[in-house]
């Protein structure tokens, strides 16, 4: 009992950092909300690895982490895109944080029907991580110019729901090739170079990025 408690308690806490993160972003503190997002995705990834310690992955456990995921990850960030920026586009900015978390959601779905057939990598940016991108881009408070943050917000979406493969590390699956990793490290050294407050939205933009530069280079 105790054993299946445990990976469940921690699949519940990825749930409770997203209610926070979206709490906190109400009362209009953009960093600390960006915080609990990436203390959701960290309880997101122990949850697995501790059922499969205690022997006690199920169906059950699979469910509950889709339905976690998706408020933290998708409600929470679409909440924190839209209070901070979004809405100053009206309409079209609550359609694009609808857009983004319903692009999370489809992502989970795909995920656990594709679960048993996709090995070696991720079809699509992993909701987490694009969850993660898009939460501590606020979180830096840039305010740019023009369309590009709605576009932006909207690009990380599709990116979850595409057939863009994204290694998963394990040695083995999606080929990683030097160029892509050599032209994602220029670029996102050149951003930490100009933009220092980039320190925890780099690594899930370079995860983003070198995904999508590596499926290019490695699809010729």
């Amino acid at each position: 009992m105790i054993k299946t408690w445990i990976p469940n308690a921690l699949t519940s806490l990825n749930l409770v950092f997203g209610v926070f993160a979206i709490l906190t972003v109400i009362q209009g503190d953009f960093t600390l909300a960006a915080y609990f997002v990436v203390a959701a995705l960290i309880a997101d990834s122990l949850d697995g690895r501790v059922a499969r310690f205690f022997g006690v992955s199920g169906e059950f456990g699979k469910e509950l982490d889709s339905l976690c995921d998706q408020g933290s990850f998708g409600v929470a960030p679409a909440v924190m895109a839209y209070v901070f920026m979004l809405k100053d586009f009206g309409w079209i900015g609550a359609c694009v944080s609808a857009f983004f978390a319903c692009c999370v959601a489809f992502r989970l779905a795909r995920f656990n029907v594709n679960v048993s057939n996709v090995k070696g990598y991720f079809m699509g940016l992993p909701s987490p991580a694009g969850g993660a991108v898009v939460a501590t881009f606020v979180m830096m408070q840039y305010r740019a110019p023009g369309w590009f943050f709605p576009l932006f917000v909207a690009a990380v979406g599709y990116l979850m729901v595409s057939s863009v493969k994204y290694p998963d590390f394990k040695g083995h699956g999606e080929k990683i090739k030097p160029a892509p990793v050599i032209l994602t490290i220029v670029i996102v050294g050149t951003l930490l170079y100009f933009r220092p407050d980039s320190w925890l939205f780099a690594p899930f933009f370079a995860f983003m990025l070198f995904g999508l530069i590596n499926s290019l280079f490695t699809s010729k």
